[in-house]
């Protein structure tokens, strides 16, 4: 087995000239090395493309480099197919036969005409399908529906273990891949021809110089970052993620059976290239304020997170059921409607057309149609078929009608109109159209989206990873719940708090234990955090004073930013970074720790952690308090709800943790002075709507 110096992968196209602007659906190409990659090449025909590519061979070989090039198209059809057509299962020898017939230039190519006269050979109608021709050719149907008796296999191997991957029998419409082989094994041949030291995988044993593999992108890479287009954005991450694999990783994925259908590289290792890029590390300066901020107002301070921070965990492939509650790295595609057919709401009679009033007869077939079954049946015009509710309406049904209105006998039923036409049924997806995005990256997936998910083909999905959240307490006055406290000393009561609140945001809470106040011991539980967990949480010791050891281990550290923020309660807050891994110093308060951690550090864990910035949303409730507020801070007041108004706790003293437990939710008052009488409007804002 060879070690490959240089990865090409391709993105193949079975159509004519692309435009000179760079566009989707056209052919790209990308080089790399070493898990870097260039950028991609736009190739706006397989002319220029086969150039390109020879160029880019001989550059590599020059250099004295090892190429593996991967072209995203099969390099074979089902077994049985080359026998039919050259009388041999020597897939080579069926290159030679399609490259004999296949002419091809930047503005025209006759790939539906090579179909259907390979169509002409085989009995039945097909297997090939997909005309995209205004003219009728003779032998190739332009539905795959039309197709019969023709006695090739639907699929190959690899496309019946690779979910959502396409047939090869397809030449036109979305997902064809038909025409991409037929135009492209062509050009794999003279690659082949052109160097004696060209080995194709699986065919052939990889000891030479130079190996063509074939690909499948969407096997592993998701949807492109803003401002790529995604086959660009495909080919760069197939190339980069290749490159960069351990030789005997590589090597283990190329080790499969030769089979003349040929087999898509990284088929059963999905998981080991779902290649989004390794997250960006935070920079040391990402929280500093800008220059002239002292006291930062809630929307401003709210706003520089949401500019600064970017996701810092990476992502995996998971099957649906154990998906629920993590985020979504990558936006997912229907890969069936729903519903899948047209189908009957009700247990009933179907037939065509509506029925205006009066009394209608129709005669009943023998058969019925019922959930899960395969109707494979054409109702007649005049006739009506028993249908059971779900079942997939026959052809030649469109209509339904209950049951409970329908008098029948064993070849007759009778009922009364109005009918409308449509009645009672369920169109073929009048929910969700197959090729429709269903569910965006950076949403945490709860159990409905996993029912969409399900209900449209989709088993697998690429999430991000849970984000590891360390909490740690300082100070000397603590002692751990249950523990004596002597005078002086109180139990920790902010780390529980802590530890549920994360966990609540479907994070991965760590916890790392209470520290004195010595800045040793400190430095140390922090370096420990920082080698375990992604995003540090400490409560006490995070503003200026003399034992305040966090905030001057990261002011050390020149990663330091203390935020005083115009909220009550809290202000103070210490942002910064440690050993490339956030600090969130929140205050020691119970209270201002709450609330700062739900007003600033939910919405900035969830961002870390792949998903959207979330958006506490509140509703106005008439007020059952009266309160005159001064303007400059923002206000929460613990609060809950009954009869339908707002309460707020008897007490505003920041010390009172009973009144956490008493409420359900927080009021927000705005910066700005207000008086508040009873009955007035306040926003109320619940718990889990912070914690999203």
């Amino acid at each position: 087995m060879t070690a490959w110096d240089a990865v090409i992968m391709v993105d193949w196209s079975g159509g004519n000239q692309a435009p000179v602007k760079p566009t989707k659906d056209a052919i790209w190409a990308c080089i790399a090395r070493g898990g870097t990659a260039e950028e991609p090449v736009y190739l706006r025909n397989r002319e220029l493309a086969e150039a390109w590519i020879i160029d880019a061979i001989e550059a590599a070989r020059a250099r004295g480099e090892q190429v593996l090039v991967g072209f995203d198209f099969p390099f074979g059809y089902p077994t049985g197919f080359a026998r039919a057509l050259t009388g041999q299962d020597d897939p080579f020898a069926l290159w030679d036969w399609v490259e004999a017939r296949i002419e091809d230039s930047p503005t025209t190519n006759n790939r539906f005409d090579v179909a259907a006269e390979i169509n002409a050979m085989f009995p039945g109608i097909g297997p090939f399908w997909g005309n995209g021709l205004k003219r009728d050719i003779p032998h190739l149907p332009r539905r795959g529906s039309e197709r019969q008796g023709h006695g090739m296999p639907e699929r190959r191997a690899a496309e019946r273990i690779a979910r959502g991957a396409f047939p090869v029998w397809q030449l036109s419409g979305a997902g064809a891949v038909g025409g991409q082989v037929l135009m492209g094994l062509p050009v794999l041949n003279r690659l082949r021809r052109r160097w004696d030291t060209v080995c194709v995988w699986p065919f052939e044993a990889l000891d030479g110089p130079i190996a063509l593999v074939e690909i499948w992108p969407s096997l592993t890479v998701g949807q492109p970052p803003e401002g790529w287009i995604k086959d660009a954005w495909q080919v760069h991450e197939v190339a980069r993620i290749t490159s960069g694999l351990p030789a005997d990783r590589l090597a283990q994925m190329l080790d499969v059976p030769p089979t003349e259908e040929g087999w898509i590289l990284g088929l059963g290792f999905e998981d080991q290239l779902a290649g989004a890029p390794e997250p960006p590390r935070l920079k040391n300066d990402c929280f500093a304020l800008p220059p002239g901020i002292d006291w930062a107002p809630v929307d401003d301070a709210l706003q520089l997170l949401r500019e600064r921070l970017v996701p810092v965990v990476g992502t995996e492939i998971l099957p649906l059921n154990a998906a629920l509650g993590r985020t979504l790295a990558a936006d997912v595609v229907a890969k069936r409607a729903n519903p899948p057919h047209s189908n009957t709401a009700v247990d009933g009679y179907g037939f065509a057309g509506g029925r205006d009033g009066g009394v209608h007869r129709l005669r009943l077939m023998a058969d019925r149609a019922a959930a899960g079954s395969d109707p494979g049946m054409t109702v007649p015009n005049g006739h009506a078929i028993r249908v059971l509710t779900g079942s997939a309406l026959p052809e030649g049904v469109d209509t339904v009608v209950l049951q409970e209105d329908v008098s029948a006998s064993h070849t007759e039923i009778a009922f009364r109109g109005p009918v409308t036409a449509g009645a009672n049924t369920r169109k073929a997806g009048e929910d969700v159209r197959a090729g429709e995005t269903i569910t965006r990256a950076g949403k945490r997936l709860a159990p409905a989206d996993l029912a969409l998910l399900a209900a449209t083909g989709c088993n697998d999905v690429a999430v991000h990873r849970p984000l590891r959240v360390a909490i740690l307490s300082t100070g000397d006055e603590l002692v751990e719940a249950g523990e004596r406290a002597s005078a002086g000393q109180i139990h920790d009561a902010n780390r529980p708090m802590l530890l549920g609140l994360v966990l609540q945001m479907g994070h991965q809470a760590l916890d790392l234990g209470r520290v004195p106040d010595d800045r040793a011991q400190l430095k140390a539980q922090l370096d420990h955090a920082a080698s375990r967990a992604d995003v540090i949480l400490t409560s006490g010791g995070a503003s200026a004073g003399d034992e305040d050891h966090v905030s001057a281990l990261l002011r050390e550290a020149n990663a330091m930013e203390l935020w005083r923020i115009a909220i009550k309660p809290g202000r103070p807050l210490a942002l910064g970074m440690w050993q490339g891994k956030p600090v969130f110093g929140l205050p020691g308060n119970p209270v201002a720790a709450m609330v700062c951690t739900l007003v600033f550090a939910a919405p900035a864990l969830a961002v870390l952690g792949g998903r959207c910035w979330p958006e506490p949303q509140g509703y106005l409730l008439p007020a059952a308090f009266k309160k005159r507020k001064q303007g400059g801070r923002r206000e929460f007041l613990r609060a809950r709800v009954r009869n339908g108004q707002a309460e707020v706790f008897a007490s505003e003293g920041s010390g009172r943790i009973s009144g956490l437990s008493w409420a359900e939710g927080l009021v927000e008052l705005p910066d700005e002075a207000v008086t508040i009488t009873l009955g007035d409007p306040v926003r109320f804002i619940p718990w889990d709507s912070f914690i999203g």
